[in-house]
């Protein structure tokens, strides 16, 4: 199907109020265009549940798609037992509501790669310098794969996609570190060395200081197929905007606004509305 436009927006978190006023900017129309989103539907926003509502029904309607984020995970995880609910994310409504089961099982089956057009791959985080897009593309079935199975298999992997420290990359390692590794390349990478070992404790701007032969993934040039569309990032607030990769978290949630890359003509359109629940600081973690 041919589209009038395609858009790429970046992280919602939850900013429903943003993302309908983005929308009417955009004067979107479900049945001539379609929707991208970057990952992390959910978290610190003032409705996270209408949001995931929202989306997922735009999916299914096959105006949207999405790639999953660390704070879509972390909201399977809570779903599971796996991990207890941050004070901070304002996600609760989503487990009292009648038809949570139904859009975390819809939100568990989402991708983690996905390619808008024939110039483009969409991840939440990045994609490290060690790994081609076509590798990339693989690892993220094996993780997918986990993700999408039996609830048994996913009750076992969930507990074990988390932890402080990062795990060294090599494409032998097996298991849950593997599925780890995996996942904290998708959703939660910001800098990293040229061989891919991740840093977790940096999180602001590109003129702050950074930890001593570490770079913000996308700095280190490596020849790509195609254009790395990414969120995530919300400090860097969209303004990253490279040959071979292009930033979408305009940091909404935190006192700025939404993003929307129009796929073709490359043009960023801004949501004239703020999160209603912003805390206007880029002190971020996770």
């Amino acid at each position: 199907m041919s589209f009038r436009h395609q858009y790429v927006i970046g992280d919602l978190q939850g900013c429903y109020a943003a993302y309908c006023q983005l929308l009417e900017t955009l004067d979107f129309d479900p049945s001539q265009d379609k929707l991208w989103f970057a990952g992390d539907l959910v978290a610190r926003g003032e409705d996270s549940l209408n949001t995931l509502r929202d989306v997922k029904e735009l999916c299914e309607q096959g105006a949207a798609a999405t790639v999953l984020g660390n704070h879509d995970l972390n909201l399977i995880a809570v779903w599971r037992g796996a991990t207890k609910l941050k004070k901070k994310d304002k996600t609760a409504p989503i487990f009292a509501a009648d038809d949570c089961d139904e859009l975390l099982e819809w939100l568990r089956h989402q991708p983690l790669l996905a390619y808008p057009d024939e110039q483009t791959v969409l991840v939440h985080a990045g994609i490290p310098p060690h790994w081609s897009i076509e590798a990339a593309a693989g690892y993220a079935k094996e993780l997918e794969a986990q993700l999408q199975g039996s609830l048994e298999q996913l009750d076992e992997l969930l507990p074990n996609l988390y932890s402080k420290k990062a795990d060294n990359w090599d494409s032998g390692i097996t298991g849950f570190t593997r599925m780890r590794a995996i996942a904290n390349y998708f959703t939660r990478m910001r800098l990293c060395k040229q061989d891919g070992t991740l840093e977790f404790g940096f999180s602001g701007t590109l003129s702050e200081p950074m930890p001593e032969d570490f770079l913000p993934w996308f700095e280190w040039q490596v020849p790509r197929s195609r254009k790395i569309l990414f969120g995530h990032w919300a400090a860097l607030q969209g303004e990253v905007d490279l040959p071979y990769a292009r930033a979408l978290d305009g940091g909404c949630v935190w006192g700025n606004y939404l993003l929307a890359y129009r796929l073709g003509d490359e043009e960023v359109i801004t949501s004239s509305a703020q999160c209603e629940n912003h805390n206007g600081s880029f002190k971020i973690n996770g």
